[in-house]
């Protein structure tokens, strides 16, 4: 299995940037616009369709208001296992940093998916930033 690890600080509060990670059924609007350009909630899931033509079903796990952290779980094709969370971690009162692990399989889809999270942590900067 592969473990993904990527950070990135962004110039906003904690509470913003939470206010917008936590909005799990608007991401494509809220947090990651044109990375996610579409998302539907059913239930416990939400159903992802990205820029680069990628659709997904993740299901959410848990959203911690008391951490500041989200957590879910890619179902289906590419993966045979995948579990992700996002962090926000205050560093003063404007700044905050953000923190996407992701455990993968199979392995060799992991530098893949390391790319996703990479565009994905740069797109949500800019949005937060905006």
């Amino acid at each position: 299995m592969a473990s993904i690890h990527k950070e990135i600080q962004v110039h906003r509060s904690r509470e913003h940037v939470w206010d917008a990670v936590r909005d799990v059924g608007a991401i494509h609007k809220r947090l990651v616009p044109g990375f996610v350009v579409d998302c539907r909630l059913d239930g416990d899931s939400r159903y992802l369709t990205f820029g680069n033509g990628m659709s997904i079903r993740e299901i959410i796990v848990d959203i911690d208001d008391r951490r500041y952290r989200h957590s879910w779980s890619a179902r289906g094709a590419p993966f045979t296992h995948h579990n992700a969370s996002i962090q926000v971690l205050a560093e003063g009162e404007a700044t905050c940093r953000l923190v996407w692990i992701a455990d993968v399989m199979p392995h060799e889809i992991a530098d893949t998916i390391a790319e996703m999270i990479e565009q994905g942590l740069q797109t949500m900067k800019a949005t937060l930033e905006a």
